[in-house]
């Protein structure tokens, strides 16, 4: 049922971007740390190139995802169709998070809609490309984004967000570092 490909191909890139959500997996190289799984949503996702993907990482309560890349690199992100043919597209490589303050970002972030409370983008180098079947994944109906997050990112405006990000972001739930300022 699975299948292996050796990259991002033109029938992938339709099937990945078509799909409204997907999520991250990342984990800490201790034993005991706690691997971590995120959805994402909204216009955050792009293939740079065949081995090369990224997506906006948006403020949230915890900074799981940018510890564990700044600790070891391993990431996988997973898409899974909710609607039409069954299939589910796994991307595995190794990630990296630029943060505002890196050369690199403005030229990344151009490719994406402005986002109140985007804190970085993450990079990730392709090295593995899998497909399976999806044939458990339900059948659910897309209704639309959710709002509520930009509306707390008004409310708290620039100041508040930098705050939020200091008490919040600075380290993992398993006390490794996670957002530079």
């Amino acid at each position: 049922m699975g299948k292996s490909h050796s990259e991002i191909d033109d029938g992938l890139t339709k099937f990945i971007l078509g799909q409204p959500m997907f999520f991250v997996a990342t984990a800490p190289l201790k034993v005991d740390g706690h691997v971590n799984l995120s959805p994402k949503g909204l216009d955050s996702f792009r293939i740079l190139g065949p081995k090369t993907v990224a997506y906006v990482d948006l403020i949230g309560s915890g900074v799981e995802t940018i510890a564990h890349l700044k600790e070891n690199g391993r990431i996988v992100l997973m898409f899974c169709a909710f609607q039409g043919p069954p299939n589910v597209v796994r991307v595995h490589g190794c990630g990296r998070v630029v943060e505002p303050q890196a050369s690199e970002f403005s030229d990344l972030i151009r490719q994406f809609p402005k986002y109140d409370g985007t804190r970085a983008v993450i990079v990730v180098d392709v090295s593995r490309v899998s497909s399976s079947c999806g044939y458990s994944v339900p059948l659910l109906k897309y209704e639309g984004e959710r709002t509520q997050l930009f509306a707390w990112c008004q409310k708290k405006g620039p100041e508040g967000l930098i705050e939020y990000k200091r008490q919040k972001n600075r380290q993992s739930i398993d006390g490794l570092p996670g957002l530079a300022e």
